[in-house]
């Protein structure tokens, strides 16, 4: 037994010595033997020479070993770049504290934690829109992630509308959040947007996305807007602004002498400009245009501003009363200019007298003195009547005043009209002209049965004593006027005489007119 133990550890030591005694090929196999496990596929080629990631005299000097290797950390670290030149204690750190090695060909020597990394260490923080993206989104498979692109272009190359015609960085115009609402700033150009041009779209200009060469003249983009037709020369900005082409700075009374007033600033240049060429003479009279506008066909004459504003066509105000000396009251006011002016005003004369417009409406056929305004008024010929009556040789008094003009006036011929009771009441008169024609003796205009005939005065027979109480057919039997009412006592009481006649006629001999009773003979 102790002979085999002597020979196993002469074995060993032949082994030892062999060993240290071979070749570098032979020490390497021995590391080999005696390291911990397989190195990742990535370090293979270095595993059968520990010296390159380990030094045996001073094992701190290790992490100076991988950046010998890994330049690009060592850079990081230096600069304080990148994830590793800004994660905490960065600069005493060791690799083998996240990285450790021998642990297989397919060990995950990172250890990267996708859900806890912060990606603000590094040089490419995540925001907006790309905080939400998936790490394969930017970091390929087989690339060391520190080789993800960081240039918007790199990424975003397929999707650059520009096609690579800007050179600088993309997020001097666009947001992380979206690629639109660019904010790009063209008043660094030189072509500052002002007016409109600043609500178009980029391809209103740059047609097709094409940046370069794009003109810098209104005529350059607007030619075939041009409704003067190149007439009035490329410097549209002399008339024009920016904030509208209808908005002209055209000083229109100082070029031409013409002041643009009311709707004239309004309307197109070539509404009178017909034929786009604005050095042709045209009119700067208001017949010059407005000949096949005008409704009065010349009646008025050329003079159309007397009447007309600028404003529009319709006359608001004509001073005809200032102008004319005739004002327009009433219905002449809502009347049209034609309805009296019927030829030019240059050699027609209207008259100012109502009769001299309307004589053949006057149904008076001239016959009235004084003017038609003596009665009636100017809005109405019918309501507007203010005759007095009272002024006349007729007075209307009672009833007469509130009958219709027409019960007297059978006709217009108002001077012909009776006046006398008898030639309108002849047919009323209960005395069929009996009493004369004097009603108004004893009747009043108020009213047939309103009288006032004093019988002692107006006849040759007082009433007196009982005879004040008859009435008046006790003794008109027939209607007056036809037959004399007689005046003697027997005339009417021949009937009542108990003498019958003895004592003669004169009744009152002996009777008074109170009574029959107490007759005395005197």
């Amino acid at each position: 037994m102790r002979v085999r133990s002597v020979h196993t550890f002469g074995l060993l030591c032949m082994a030892a010595f062999a060993m240290i005694a071979g070749t570098r090929a032979h020490a390497a196999s021995i590391e080999t033997l005696l390291m911990p496990g397989k190195v990742v596929r990535d370090h293979a080629k270095w595993e059968s020479e520990c010296s390159s990631c380990h030094d045996r005299a001073h094992p701190q000097r290790q992490t100076g070993l991988c950046l010998d290797c890994h330049k690009g950390i060592a850079a990081d670290l230096r600069d304080h770049h990148g994830y590793h030149g800004r994660m905490p204690g960065a600069a005493t750190a060791q690799c083998r504290a996240c990285h450790t090695e021998h642990k297989g060909r397919d060990a995950d020597i990172v250890q990267l934690h996708r859900a806890q990394f912060d990606h603000r260490l590094t040089d490419f923080p995540l925001e907006n829109a790309h905080a939400h993206l998936a790490c394969e989104a930017c970091h390929k498979p087989g690339q060391s992630w520190r080789k993800a692109p960081t240039r918007c272009a790199d990424c975003h190359k397929a999707d650059d509308p520009h096609h690579g015609q800007f050179k600088q960085d993309c997020g001097e115009c666009h947001s992380t959040s979206s690629w639109s609402g660019a904010r790009f700033d063209h008043d660094k150009t030189h072509f500052k947007l002002t007016g409109a041009h600043t609500a178009l779209a980029c391809d209103a200009c740059h047609v097709g996305g094409h940046y370069a060469d794009t003109p810098q003249t209104c005529f350059g983009c607007h030619a075939t807007d041009d409704e003067h037709r190149g007439s009035r020369g490329q410097d549209c900005g002399r008339c024009h602004v920016t904030s509208k082409w209808k908005t002209a700075k055209f000083d229109h009374l100082k070029e031409t002498r013409f002041a643009l007033l009311g709707v004239h600033d309004q309307i197109d240049c070539l509404a009178c400009h017909r034929s786009g060429n604005y050095k042709d003479k045209i009119p700067k009279d208001c017949e010059g245009c407005h000949q096949a506008d005008d409704a009065h066909a010349g009646r008025f004459g050329p003079k159309c501003d007397d009447c007309h504003g600028n404003d529009h066509w319709q006359v608001e105000h004509y001073d005809h009363a200032g102008l004319d000396h005739y004002a327009l009251r009433g219905a002449h006011a809502k009347l049209d200019c034609m309805a009296c002016h019927t030829g030019p005003v240059k050699t027609q004369k209207l008259p100012k007298d109502c009769a001299g417009c309307h004589k053949s409406q006057d149904p008076h056929g001239g016959r009235l003195k004084g003017g038609c305004d003596a009665c009636h008024g100017e809005n109405h010929w019918r309501s507007d009547i203010v005759f007095d009556h009272d002024l006349t040789s007729y007075p209307l008094l009672g009833l007469h005043r509130v009958v219709a003009c027409a019960e007297c006036h059978t006709s217009m011929a108002f001077h012909s009209t009776p006046k006398r009771c008898d030639d309108c009441h002849a047919r009323d008169d209960a005395h069929h002209g009996g009493l004369g024609k004097k009603c108004e003796s004893c009747h009043s205009p108020n009213g047939w049965r309103v009288w006032t005939f004093d019988h002692d005065k107006q006849t040759h027979f007082p009433l007196l004593g009982a005879h004040r109480k008859l009435e008046c057919s006790a003794c008109h039997h027939q209607d007056p006027g036809t037959v004399k009412t007689p005046t003697i006592c027997v005339a009417c009481h021949e009937k009542d005489d108990r003498h019958l006649g003895q004592y003669g006629g004169q009744c009152d001999r002996c009777h008074t007119v109170d009574s029959w009773k107490g007759a005395r003979i005197q």
